[in-house]
């Protein structure tokens, strides 16, 4: 078995791939399986923009997905999910309906266009281009956290969001992970300092290692009034779930949005995880699906995490400064 990543990567058969414009400072990442997957999800935020969404509902027929897909652009990048589209239909990928596949592509979109970017692109938006681009860049293995993708444009209440991802074992065997686009409202860290609110499950040094602070400054901090905002993310398995098993795993890492980020779920976030099994492992007892949901919520909590931790400044005038710009770490 392989050396674990702590990626959303360690589960086989996924891959990551991302398109990123500084200048536009937004980007997109696609999430790519090489099998349909049972997939589900759930919305707690509530100023939500998705696509393909409904389908998700444990009652709804379709049962699995083709790829994931996590934008920047508010309700503009609602396109890159097309673009993906096109990539799978390329290769023959989709839901057979007669004669003909349709590549089944949910997607989720964050808040950006007010982080000083060059939103200036003419008629059409660039997104289902780089829906594509995202999607031919998609691999497996390693691929890189921060200001990249649809976390090139993120932002929280005190520094520069961005993507994040971790991973972790249950005691039987199967693989959990999450991949963040950390764009919160609120914030991933405590007060004014360095501490992050996700320390108490950091794994080594993923996000500097440095633990609680001796003092809680609980006040809300927030990036601004009435500014949509939207954290989104993919939580994966490798085990044999349900559709309504899914549902209830993408609700658990909503409880790690809450631990990582205070407050979470406002009026204007919204936040919104998919859920995926690719099936490669049985469950063996309930307890196996409880250790899973366990752990869905504290890789979501260190992805976001690891989402500001890696993230850099946008290169424009006024870009919300990195934790790096402000803080120095041991790890770093």
């Amino acid at each position: 078995m392989a050396e674990p990543l702590n990626l959303l990567t360690d589960i086989e058969g996924v891959a990551v791939g991302h398109a990123t414009d500084l200048a536009l400072g937004s980007g997109v990442t696609a999430i790519v399986f090489d099998e349909p997957a049972i997939a589900s999800g759930s919305v707690l935020g509530g100023a939500p923009g998705g696509r393909d969404t409904a389908l998700l509902d444990p009652s709804m027929t379709v049962q699995t997905v083709d790829a994931f897909v996590l934008s920047g652009g508010s309700a503009f990048g609602l396109d890159a999910a097309g673009g993906v589209q096109s990539g799978l239909r390329e290769i023959g990928r989709g839901f057979q309906v007669g004669s003909v596949r349709v590549p089944i592509v949910p997607q989720a979109i964050l808040m950006d266009l007010l982080n000083g970017g060059n939103k200036d692109w003419g008629l059409h938006s660039p997104y289902r281009e780089m829906g594509y681009e995202a999607f031919r860049a998609a691999a497996k293995g390693p691929f890189a956290l921060g200001t990249i993708g649809s976390g090139t444009g993120a932002t929280t209440a005190t520094f520069k969001g961005g993507i994040g991802s971790a991973s972790a074992r249950t005691s039987t065997g199967h693989t959990v992970a999450a991949l963040i686009a950390a764009n919160a409202l609120g914030s991933a860290t405590i007060g004014e300092g360095p501490h992050f609110w996700a320390a108490p499950f950091e794994e080594g040094n993923e996000f500097g290692g440095l633990g609680m602070p001796p003092t809680f400054d609980n006040r809300m901090r927030l990036k601004g009034r009435n500014v949509t905002s939207t954290t989104i993310g993919v939580i994966v398995t490798d085990a044999v779930l349900t559709k309504a098993q899914a549902h209830r795993l993408s609700i658990l890492a909503h409880d790690g949005l809450a631990r990582a980020i205070l407050p979470a779920h406002l009026p204007f976030d919204g936040d919104t995880i998919f859920s995926t099994a690719t099936g490669a492992k049985p469950l063996s007892e309930p307890s196996d699906f409880m250790e899973i949901c366990h752990l869905a919520t504290l890789v979501t909590a260190r992805a976001v995490a690891r989402g500001v931790y890696e993230a850099t400044a946008l290169p424009n005038a006024n870009a919300q400064i990195a934790w790096h710009d402000k803080f120095t770490s041991p790890a770093k």
